[in-house]
């Protein structure tokens, strides 16, 4: 079942962008600041090309959003819960932690890291994509490494090729990408 959302974005287009998620596309849709470019992080071949579509060097890895807490349980260790306490505080919104990775995670989700970067999203359409989709996503901005991120599905057309289904939607308002922090020590690496 297809959660409700925001009634401009119609239920159809949601199925669709979930088929492709499933199918191993590649979807751009709009987040809490810019547009993301996501897949299922369990499929290698999708997760490589959302690498090469924005020529990402693969040892940064990547962002994980997701609906809720469960979507992101198969990928990350939880904390104690002293320093869970600021992520759950802090989620839903665009405030991203860094958290261990559970060993079977792939080095093409993690990088050269132990921890992998999630988030539990604020924006009503990445949210309902996630629930959609029934996964967390990969979610990086839908732009070329190193070029401005896109704020419209027009700027995702013009600066942006190689994904499969573009689900059109205004993005949160915010002026900066998610802050990211260290879950284990709550340093602020991002602003």
């Amino acid at each position: 079942m297809v959660p409700a959302v925001h009634p401009i974005i119609p239920q159809h287009r949601l199925r669709l962008a979930a088929h492709w998620i499933a199918r191993g596309g590649l979807v751009v849709y709009p987040t809490e600041a810019v547009y993301g470019l996501g897949c299922h992080p369990q499929d290698e071949e999708a997760v490589q090309r959302v690498i090469r579509c924005k020529a990402r060097p693969p040892q940064k890895g990547l962002i994980l959003i997701a609906a809720d807490w469960q979507q992101l349980l198969p990928f990350v260790e939880p904390l104690s819960a002293a320093q869970m306490q600021p992520l759950f505080a802090s989620w839903p919104g665009p405030h991203t932690w860094l958290l261990p990775a559970r060993p079977e995670v792939s080095r093409w989700l993690r990088g050269d890291h132990e921890t992998l970067a999630v988030r539990i999203t604020a924006h009503p359409l990445a949210s309902a994509l996630c629930r959609a989709s029934g996964t967390a996503l990969v979610s990086t901005s839908a732009n070329r490494t190193g070029r401005p991120p896109a704020r419209t599905a027009l700027q995702v057309r013009r600066r942006l090729s190689g994904w499969d289904y573009l689900l059109a939607g205004s993005c949160g308002g915010r002026d900066r990408c998610s802050s990211i922090r260290d879950g284990r020590t709550g340093e602020l690496l991002r602003p």
